[in-house]
């Protein structure tokens, strides 16, 4: 019976890419919809416009939806630490274990505080407090990023701790831990994108209905709102994207070299748009490059100095043929995303947003490109902190369990299996739901105040006389 020799940390690490995949678009989703319902309750309240309401209802939905497979996908990575990568646990648990526990202990106690009233409250709790209801669940899911971002960036720019005896990274000043060197940018870059991917769907699915009813309200507003967030965070997010840039060139320059394909450290170094990174030859074959443009937007200083992939040891090079291309892929979704935003705004002057096809058909295909961005962006992210878990510190083949491969890639196919069933399913039941228009029958409640409950156990709801 032929051996089976495929290295056990490479399957380890495809199952915990496979299972982040999937959950990183949830909370994405969610974090984006938790504000988007706020405002649109708020905006309702203010104005005692239905049209609000109405697609206050609509997202609701969709938003609990998310939020319950998020958890779910989220649940399961946690076990991955302890079966998976039991030596990375052991060494960073008394670093980024409390970091979990204060996730769990103020984000999602918040959320799962307020949800019930969010989900179920709005005929049975007064208007005000529905509302402070919503904004405590949309905080929570803020509050749930800046935690999971903390420990995330600690991991590429480990600060404030010591090692013990036993090898362990502990905290020596916590508010080094948490504001890590790079954690401002990553969570304003991350938050920026979790808006815009919320922003480009909810656009996807105003312009669908756009095109079957091109006078429906509810169709226009969706329309109208994701794309003045197109207009308005897609160049805001490029601008905290350069600002991350430099801030990687500091702390992580072998992330940067193979971002940017460019294995001799150079002063004035070109921007390549396109080539073929190559590991083992050491080069970029057929690279179309702008010259002196890498150095500019890098360094802000046309002849600046960018090392190249040569500056390190081939052991700890990160993956360019990899995070080359995934780069472009990110920053090709945000040129495109600006691009709509800046066309949606000439089209709103001209008084024509409602009524240009062509626009609505580029929108519904942009539904995706957040998340695509966000999946490409988290892949050029974690593969450019390889081969190292905690950066400079860990590395990735030292943090793995002593399993065998057998038993890793046996879970792997049971991830695999169970999670295109289940979320599969998920996305699908979702993506029915955005196609169904804005429910046109629901109303606003007929007064401000709650329906009390009849009698002391549970019974029918009385509606309160006016």
């Amino acid at each position: 019976m032929p051996a089976f020799d495929v290295d056990p940390v490479l399957l380890a690490r495809i199952q915990f890419a496979f299972t982040i995949s999937f959950h990183i678009v949830f909370p994405a989703i969610s974090i984006g919809l938790a504000s988007y319902l706020a405002v649109l309750e708020g905006l309702w309240l203010l104005t005692g416009r239905d049209v609000y309401l109405r697609l206050f209802k609509y997202w609701l939905k969709i938003f609990a939806l998310a939020f319950g497979m998020g958890v779910v996908s989220g649940i399961v990575m946690s076990y991955q630490f302890g079966t998976n990568w039991s030596v990375f646990s052991d060494k960073t648990g008394p670093v980024l274990g409390p970091l979990m526990g204060y996730e769990v202990l103020t984000a999602f106690f918040l959320e799962a505080g307020f949800l019930g009233v969010m989900l179920f409250g709005m005929q049975r709790v007064g208007r005000g407090l529905h509302f402070f209801a919503t904004l405590m669940v949309a905080f929570g899911t803020l509050l749930s990023a800046f935690w999971i971002l903390s420990a995330n960036s600690w991991m590429h720019t480990p600060a404030g701790f010591a090692i013990n005896e036993f090898g362990q990274f502990v905290p020596a000043d916590w508010w080094a831990v948490i504001f890590n060197p790079s954690f401002p940018y990553r969570l304003v870059h991350m938050v920026l994108a979790a808006y815009l991917s919320t922003a480009f769907i909810v656009g996807a699915v105003g312009a669908w209905h756009l095109m079957r009813d091109r006078f429906s309200q509810p169709a226009r507003t969706m329309f109208s709102m994701a794309m003045w967030m197109a207009a308005l965070v897609a160049p805001l997010q490029i601008v905290a994207g350069d600002l991350h840039g430099i801030n990687t060139l500091e702390h992580q320059p072998a992330k940067i070299a193979a971002m940017e394909g460019l294995f001799e450290t150079t002063a004035g170094a070109p921007l390549i748009l396109f080539g073929i990174p190559d590991m083992e030859a050491e080069e970029t074959r057929y690279a179309i490059e702008i010259p002196k443009l890498g150095s500019l937007i890098l360094t802000h200083d046309l002849d600046g100095e960018v090392k190249g992939l040569k500056d390190w040891v081939p052991a700890d090079r990160p993956n360019a043929e990899i995070v080359f291309w995934t780069f472009r892929v990110m920053v090709g979704l945000g040129v495109l995303m600006v691009a709509i935003g800046v066309a949606s705004l000439v089209l709103r002057w001209r008084g024509s947003l409602y009524a240009t096809s062509w626009l609505h058909w580029w929108a519904l295909a942009m539904g995706p490109s957040g998340i695509l961005a966000i999946l490409a962006g988290w892949i050029t992210t974690e593969v450019g902190r390889q081969p190292f878990t905690v950066y400079g510190m860990l590395r990735t083949a030292e943090s793995a369990s002593p399993i065998g491969a057998p038993g890793v890639a046996a879970s792997l196919a049971a991830f695999v299996v169970v999670y295109v069933i289940v979320f599969g399913a998920g996305a699908i039941y979702m993506l029915r739901m955005m196609a169904t228009p804005p429910d046109e029958g629901d109303e606003a409640p007929k007064h401000g105040r709650p329906i009390r409950s009849a009698g002391v156990t549970p019974a029918p709801a009385m509606e309160h006389e006016s």
